[in-house]
């Protein structure tokens, strides 16, 4: 097939890329190569994909509308995973406006792109950000997700809006997953096990937020990729049984889906450290502190659904995934 990859030069679009690429299909990405975060990182993981023979590689802005009409004037793709956003959930506090730019603009231009050409699925990314204040754990993506807790994750809400009502009003199937806390090689400096990994292997101390009792999902870059792909071929369709009196937020009578894509097994953050410091062979320095604004005090992804739809589940050990991402860290920074 001809696969469209939004945000292939980031941490889940590279692999996701790669992987479809080994599979034998053709690969169409784009990416704005913006400097949220290093771009030499994003060139980098570029750089392994384009060596490839069945990769074409577009420097576009999600956000720049006649450029993405262009793009699939060009082309007919098969699927679309649209992977491509304004991310971190800090960040949107600083730069409300880039939020509203990538992921309201950006995502609004790829489905309405997808509507005019009748891409047969489009994947999208959502975030475990949606669930905000819901204590309710494991997070199901059956329950309301009516409080987001930042505007990042607000903005991801909106984007599985705006997916319903796509798949209701045109019949345009859409499948949105939510990721929880993606991590490995090649990962986002952003991220807080890659920033903790730099600064312990520097002797700083890093900065441990609500005096470290948060709880994380912690999923594996492998993980995430294997799920994508496999629900890249599960193309949605109408829940026959969806009842208006008592509604299902994760189906509906139009081709729509969501589902969690996370390991099911929350890791207190402290034991997180202790990991890394096992595989660092170092301790760290902390500081501990209040929690941050927009933050959530811990995630658990209820994968039922996933497994049942596509039969996988994320299941890496936490000690096997950041062994794997150390080892990745200290070979690319010569650390």
């Amino acid at each position: 097939m001809k696969i469209l990859v939004t945000g292939v030069a980031g941490f889940v679009g590279a692999h996701v890329a790669r992987a479809l690429l080994a599979a034998g299909h053709d690969v169409v990405g784009l990416d704005d190569l913006n400097n949220y975060y290093d771009p030499t990182l994003k060139q980098a993981r570029l750089d392994r994909l384009i060596g490839r023979d069945a990769i074409e590689f577009h420097e576009i802005s999600i956000a720049n509308r006649a450029a993405i009409d262009a793009l699939f004037a060009q082309h007919r793709f098969d699927r679309v995973i649209h992977l491509a956003a304004q991310a971190g959930v800090r960040y949107s506090l600083e730069n409300p406006q880039a939020y509203g730019d990538s992921n309201l603009t950006g995502f609004l231009n790829i489905v309405e792109a997808c509507r005019q050409a009748q891409v047969a699925h489009l994947v999208f990314a959502s975030s475990s950000s949606v669930y905000g204040a819901n204590a309710n754990q494991p997070f199901s993506p059956h329950t309301p997700t009516e409080h987001p807790l930042s505007l990042y994750a607000a903005t991801k809400k909106a984007n599985e809006m705006m997916a319903h009502s796509y798949a209701h009003l045109y019949g345009l199937p859409l499948t949105g997953l939510r990721f929880f806390t993606v991590y490995g090689p090649w990962g986002r400096p952003d991220m807080a096990y890659f920033s903790f990994t730099q600064k312990i292997l520097a002797g700083e101390t890093i900065d441990v937020f609500n005096q470290g009792q948060h709880a994380r999902d912690f999923t594996y870059i492998d993980d995430i990729v294997e799920g994508v792909v496999r629900v890249a071929d599960h193309i949605p369709h109408g829940n026959q049984n969806w009842d208006a009196q008592a509604p299902d937020t994760a189906t509906s009578t139009a081709p729509y889906r969501i589902f969690n894509i996370g390991n099911s097994k929350p890791v207190p953050l402290m034991e997180f450290i202790e990991t890394l410091e096992a595989a660092l062979g170092k301790k760290a320095i902390k500081n501990f502190l209040p929690m941050q604004p927009g933050d959530v005090e811990s995630t658990s992804a209820d994968v039922s659904d996933l497994r049942k739809a596509v039969g996988f589940s994320p299941d890496t050990p936490l000690a096997d995934g950041i062994a794997q991402f150390v080892d990745w860290y200290r070979g690319y920074f010569k650390a």
